[in-house]
């Protein structure tokens, strides 16, 4: 008999998955929209839509495996974390999506906001945020708008024989700056910076991904508590602020 697995759960939206079709539940249609045009648009490998039934979409599994999960032991090859720059640089080459994304403003102002509320709250030490709000802070230039998966997590890029198989959740997809992608692909593990930069190509500033791996980390926070993960675990949000320098 085949089995019902709980992928996430929480008070915004689950995740399950039956044999080989993941169904989506989210009260919120406008971020189901998204996803799904998101998917249609994007010019590289994504889950095949099944059905929608309001608040549920049904999706196709990707074949392959997951890149990793931050925290946990990798095992892909440096070969497929540069596939996965190469797709990434496709994505970013293609026409923009019609809908804008969150402008400096926004991001500057919800940096304020998560700060204040770690140090407020105690979360974390007060020289630790305020080191990496200034690096944070870099982040924060112009730039020219691209097609973002926009939660390029590497649990949502799937490979298999070192190529990219499928990209998966792309309910944040937006436009945005290319940099931010790159940044959330390799946050907690700098050590495939460098692959990743080798497949997706171009000029490509470290320090501006390193400022995204503190503001990312810095405003996800306080959403990971209240939805019960642990940013605190080994190798998690915690931990790449304390690395930052």
């Amino acid at each position: 008999m085949t089995e019902v697995e709980v992928v996430v759960a929480h008070q915004e939206r689950a995740t399950l998955r039956v044999g080989d079709v993941f169904l989506k539940i989210d009260a919120d249609q406008a971020r189901i929209d998204v996803e799904v045009e998101a998917m249609a648009l994007a010019p590289i490998p994504t889950p095949e839509v099944l059905w929608r039934t309001p608040p549920v979409l049904a999706i196709a599994a990707v074949p392959g495996t997951a890149l990793g999960r931050l925290g946990q032991p990798l095992t892909a090859s440096p070969a497929a974390w540069a596939a996965a720059g190469a797709a990434i640089r496709k994505l970013h080459d293609a026409p923009l999506p019609p809908w804008p994304g969150r402008s400096h403003d926004e991001i500057a102002t919800e940096l304020d906001v998560e700060c204040a509320w770690l140090v407020g709250n105690e979360v974390l030490p007060t020289d630790l945020v305020t080191r990496n709000q200034r690096i944070a802070e870099a982040a924060l230039r112009p730039w020219t708008p691209a097609f973002i998966h926009g939660d390029l997590q590497l649990c949502h890029v799937f490979v298999a024989d070192d190529e990219v198989t499928g990209v998966i959740d792309w309910s944040e997809a937006a436009q945005g700056d290319a940099l931010f992608d790159l940044a959330i692909l390799t946050l907690g593990h700098e050590e495939h910076l460098g692959d990743v930069i080798a497949g997706y190509g171009g000029d490509v500033d470290p320090d501006v991904i390193r400022a995204w791996w503190s503001l990312r980390s810095l405003t996800a926070i306080r959403w990971l508590v209240e939805h019960g993960f642990d940013p605190s675990a080994p190798g998690c949000e915690v931990d790449v602020l304390k690395a930052q320098r």
